[in-house]
């Protein structure tokens, strides 16, 4: 079957003295008829390849044994009030419940009572420290953009406030409810603001005035609500960190300048950071709120051979979490940087937390790993004591899959990238053996063992799942990250051919079963692998992808992007921007494999228009017959809030498009 064809038209611009042709231009305007009319036949044509696969319905049948299932997961602990998320199984949405002591639950938001597809979803920004009030935000669809409303809990009403749908970082209420602290990013960069609950002024902007879209700011309040502490990035290796005295109405440098990467946490009177300056890998160090200055910082937790992933607080100990070859390691120290103790995991895999309160013993982590769905444990800090404090049912036998860690040498540098290889226990691999590759390669962002219930399907279809540690990830360090930033980007799509190679040259599957799958930065990858080694692959799922690189800067929130990738308005960083671009490497009569490329109109991240200018560019210009699929969702965007109906149907498409191009199924 042949695509719709796609009107050309003759645009070309000139960058810094070379010609570029861009002959979808007209498809950067989203709300278009002409554009609206092409989605359409699209997805006609989409919906067609897919349908005609077969075995999509035992896909479908397996996925929702595994996703309709019941969840929970902790959210706080204040006042005495647990606060946590459950899902019924027939549920499309989690539903926010609160318990106060021994009384029975109580329904707080249920997002699946506000829409009739399930595509509103609920998230808590924070609780009050006594526990009678919430700030929750409403999203729709996969928009980053929320509104926020705020509930007196004792009340069981909403407050005649709220805040307008925007993107917003992290909120803090103060102690006395009186007072509300926030980021707000819009067009002109991230504000820090206060906001009053009590009265209908505006609100007061505290910091971040003359920052542009580039940066970025979190907050959050210290733990007796005298002080804000704020850290202010530019990209993913830089950060500065400051505090707000509340009662001076004055703004503390702290660390300011340094062009490393400082994170601020407060616990107790003390603030603790995470930094990489002077130590790649990752250090601590604390200061006295009432001495929050530069020269009065203090190493208390040194650098190790591991990689400091996050700090946190709980129970009056500092907890930090490592990666040691990109499996998460937690230890909990002293306030004073000597350790207690490191937590004892049930296994290799990736953990998150604990959480807790700086003056509460007790806390939460979660664990998990490919074949191991998450579950959440509670753990005392004072005594490491722990019990389960939910494990979902989710019907999978760990036994009868593996898992294995191998290292590949990157053929152009020869540097050691390691990847994880997920599969039936006792499978050996051959010429035939389908393999799904995936990788993300960038914004210090660390790929770790994780469950999925579609990568378990892959699995029970035969399949092997890998995924490549790339440079441009944090798993080593911020030297780890640099190497895949900027000039060096090249290095990650070289560390993922090379991981490609590997498989195939070890046994596992080649050429005619070898698939890739990537998403975000993650598309970017998987659009410049199919560009420069077409002949590599058989199928490609690129999902919300950054693809023109050279225009990429110009939408949405991606000015933010410039300190990880550059900008082609700059000329030097144009030349290497433009050698690896994936939309300017679309050649005629190219054999490119089958491809699906997934978006929707709510992406309001990474604009979908990158999917869509690249889907007519590559089934244009492809001389093979594979397939060329452009999987579009009106309602589905980045930042997730998916409907379990609609996660199902998602993941049962990919599946399905994997499987017709590399004969996996489902026994």
């Amino acid at each position: 079957m042949s695509p719709p064809a796609t009107r050309v038209e003759n645009v070309t611009d000139t960058v810094h003295g070379v010609k570029i042709s861009d002959p979808y231009r007209w498809l950067e305007d989203q709300e278009s008829p002409a554009t609206r009319r092409w989605l359409d036949e699209q997805m006609k044509y989409t919906r067609t390849v897919l349908d005609k696969t077969p075995g999509r319905e035992r896909i479908v049948k397996r996925l929702s044994e595994l996703l309709r299932i019941d969840t929970m997961s902790p959210v706080a602990n204040r006042g005495g009030r647990l606060f946590y998320w459950k899902r019924r199984a027939d549920q499309n949405q989690p539903v926010l419940y609160m318990r106060d002591g021994a009384s029975a639950e109580k329904v707080l938001i249920d997002p699946n009572t506000m829409s009739t597809d399930g595509q509103i979803s609920a998230q808590v920004f924070d609780v009050s420290p006594d526990g009678k009030m919430l700030a929750y935000a409403l999203q729709s669809g996969g928009e980053d953009e929320v509104v926020v409303k705020f509930r007196d809990l004792d009340a069981g009403t909403d407050l005649p406030f709220s805040l307008p749908k925007t993107r917003y970082w992290g909120l803090e209420i103060a102690p006395d409810k009186k007072d509300i602290y926030y980021v707000r990013y819009d067009s002109k960069g991230p504000r820090v603001l206060r906001q009053s609950l009590v009265n209908s002024l505006a609100p007061d902007v505290l910091f971040g005035e003359g920052f542009g879209e580039e940066r970025g700011i979190s907050c959050s309040l210290s733990d007796n609500g005298k002080y804000l502490v704020m850290t202010a990035s530019e990209g993913w290796a830089t950060s500065d960190v400051y505090v707000y005295d509340i009662a001076a109405a004055k703004v503390k440098p702290v660390a300011v300048g340094l062009k490393e990467r400082f994170e601020g946490v407060p616990g107790g009177d003390h603030l603790f950071l995470l930094t990489t300056w002077k130590s790649p890998g990752g250090r601590v160090l604390s200061v006295p709120f009432a001495d929050a200055r530069f020269e009065a910082l203090k190493e208390i937790v040194p650098e190790r051979q591991a990689t400091l992933e996050s700090l946190g607080t709980a129970g009056g100990k500092i907890v930090l979490n490592y990666l040691e070859n990109a499996s998460s390691k937690v230890r909990i120290h002293n306030p004073d940087g000597t350790l207690v103790r490191e937590l004892a995991l049930p296994g290799i895999g990736s953990a998150a937390g604990p959480y807790g309160e700086w003056d509460q013993d007790e806390a939460w982590y979660g664990f998990q790993s490919f074949g191991q769905p998450n579950t959440w444990y509670t753990y005392k800090i004072s005594t490491a004591e722990q019990s389960v404090f939910f494990r979902p049912n989710v019907p999978v036998d760990p036994s009868q899959t593996e898992v294995t860690q191998v290292w590949v040498t990157s053929k152009k540098d020869k540097t050691k990238v390691p990847m994880f290889l997920f599969h039936k226990k006792g499978l050996k691999p051959n010429a035939q053996t389908p393999v799904q590759l995936y990788g993300y390669g960038g914004f210090n962002v660390n790929l770790t063992p994780a469950f999925s219930a579609t990568n378990q399907v892959w699995v029970e279809m035969g399949g092997v799942y890998a995924m490549a540690n790339l440079r441009g990830g944090g798993e080593f360090g911020e030297k780890w990250h640099k190497a895949g930033m900027f000039e060096n980007k090249q290095n990650v799509f070289d560390d993922f051919e090379s991981s490609a190679e590997w498989l195939i040259e070890h046994g596992y599957g080649s050429k005619n079963t070898m698939s890739i799958n990537g998403g975000s930065n993650g598309g970017l990858l998987v659009g410049a692998a199919m560009t420069q080694r077409p002949d590599l692959f058989k199928a490609v799922v690129c999902q919300v992808p950054l693809l023109d690189m050279v225009r990429y800067h110009q939408f949405k929130v991606a000015k933010l992007w410039v300190p990880e990738y550059g900008s082609s308005e700059d000329p030097k960083q144009f030349e290497y921007i433009y050698k690896y671009s994936p939309y300017h490497h679309v050649k005629k009569g190219t054999k490119y494999p089958a491809v699906m490329f997934v978006t929707g109109d709510a992406d309001t991240r990474v604009d979908p228009l990158h999917a869509r200018k690249m889907t007519a560019l590559v089934q244009a210009n492809t001389s093979s017959e594979l397939p060329v699929l452009l999987h579009y969702d009106t309602k589905s965007g980045h930042a997730g809030g998916k409907p379990v109906n609609k996660a199902i149907e998602d993941s049962a498409d990919i599946l399905t498009f994997l499987s017709g191009q590399t004969g996996a199924k489902l026994p």
